[in-house]
């Protein structure tokens, strides 16, 4: 198949691509491997806390806690994140891959465009996921870098919202592709702007929002859910990165006392 040069799909990961939150499982296997103490999950769940809490009350102005985003790799090796997230996405992660969108990828691939996944996870995360799944790349939220080493801090915003659309178009202007030829793909109606920056729009396992929203526009919608499953995979998603994070600590915690009290 020739290649189309113009045209490029985009596709949100959590809820979209896999079942549940990249960021939720990408804690589970640092915890697990005791990269995290009890005091930095406490830390970083209550900074992500924060930031949304901040996010919400100034209509989406992140700039006043994005800062904390990343404090959890603060001083990490720069390789020491990608060779993580290769473990665990292959022991966590590439059994929740929803086979119906990663169908929906490949007939992209197939048509000769290409596909990138966006997300607000670390773009180490989204690149190794990227690459599992043979696609063409990823954009995601970018961890500054000194000496080889990440400082804790962001390089620009967490790609949330309408970020991810500016990321998607300037993405567009430097590869020269015709946004309406293009496709999107997500379950959030956080995703609208990056929705309604294409050509065309589909919402996979939509959020009540984005399920109204998709009907009120005309676009297509698919659900790769059913029943009960559908709403235990909609809950890591909806409570939000750092409330799952706090899950992740609380499961520990519990984890702990049943050994002790064993």
């Amino acid at each position: 198949m020739p290649a189309d040069s113009s045209a490029a799909a985009f596709f949100d990961i959590d809820n979209t691509m896999m079942q549940g939150a990249s960021v939720y499982w990408l804690a589970r296997g640092l915890a697990a491997r005791k990269y995290f103490t009890t005091a930095d999950l406490a830390r970083f769940a209550w900074s992500q806390l924060r930031f949304r809490l901040l996010a919400r009350e100034h209509n989406g102005d992140m700039s006043h806690a994005k800062q904390a985003a990343l404090a959890f790799v603060k001083g990490w090796p720069v390789g020491e994140l990608r060779r993580l997230s290769e473990e665990i996405f292959d022991e966590l992660m590439a059994e929740r891959i929803w086979s119906g969108t990663r169908a929906l990828a490949q007939l992209h691939l197939d048509a000769g465009q290409r596909v990138w996944l966006v997300t607000a996870a670390p773009i180490e995360l989204g690149q190794v996921m990227a690459d599992r799944l043979g696609l063409t790349g990823a954009l995601g939220t970018v961890a500054e870098v000194d000496q080889g080493r990440y400082t804790g801090r962001l390089v620009g915003d967490l790609l949330h919202g309408p970020a991810k659309a500016e990321a998607i178009a300037a993405l567009a202007g430097d590869e020269g592709l015709d946004l309406r030829r293009c496709t999107a793909y997500s379950d959030s109606a956080n995703d609208l702007p990056m929705l309604s920056l294409v050509g065309h729009a589909v919402a996979v396992n939509p959020d009540a929002t984005l399920r109204r929203e998709a009907r009120q526009r005309n676009w297509e919608i698919r659900d790769f859910r059913t029943g009960r499953k559908a709403a235990r995979i909609a809950v890591p998603s909806a409570l939000g990165t750092g409330m799952v994070i706090g899950a992740v600590l609380a499961t520990a915690a519990i984890r702990r006392r049943q050994g002790h009290s064993g």
